[in-house]
């Protein structure tokens, strides 16, 4: 279900990530889209455009205050069909004002997680790439969905790499 898995939690001298006690810590990749607006585009979820944001790859990430940085999450998920998860931001990074968006996973649903994060601060904001970033809780029910994410066939399903909002 996870790629790759750290079936403990890693803790030491890192951002923790792995097994936790009722979900999963995921890592963020070194890849990063930084939001700009350079181009002063208009952001449109039905229209958009791809100049917003500046590509960057590295070890850490520095997050423009009140703005947002769009990364992806290192491991790959592919969620069974009685499960739902949800994914929230870790509290170290809650507490230095960077926020991650709140995201379920759907039963069936899998790639690599479009993770968004928000610096709240007027402060830059400093992000360690292949450390624990938001943790996943997992949901199991008795009875699958009637229609799950794949039956669907979801816009971002087995999305790969840092996805872009799609119409």
């Amino acid at each position: 279900m996870i790629e790759p898995f750290a079936e403990r939690q890693v803790r030491e001298g890192v951002i923790s990530y792995g097994v936790s006690s009722y979900g999963y810590d995921v890592r963020i990749s070194d890849e990063f889209k930084i939001f700009t607006n350079v181009y002063t585009a208009t952001v449109d979820p039905k229209n958009f455009d791809p100049r917003s944001f500046v590509d960057w790859q590295g070890e850490t990430c520095i997050v423009p205050p009140n703005s947002f940085a769009l990364a992806r999450s290192v491991e790959y998920f592919r969620i069974p069909r009685n499960v739902l998860t949800i994914c929230v931001g870790k509290s170290t990074y809650a507490r230095c004002g960077l926020i991650v968006n709140v995201t379920p996973f759907e039963p069936e649903w899998e790639g690599h997680v479009t993770l968004e994060i928000s610096n709240t601060t007027p402060l830059p904001a400093k992000i360690y790439a292949n450390e624990g970033i938001a943790q996943v809780l997992f949901f199991e029910s008795d009875d699958p969905p009637s229609t799950s994410y794949a039956d669907r066939r979801g816009k971002y399903q087995a999305q790969r790499g840092v996805t872009l909002p799609r119409l």
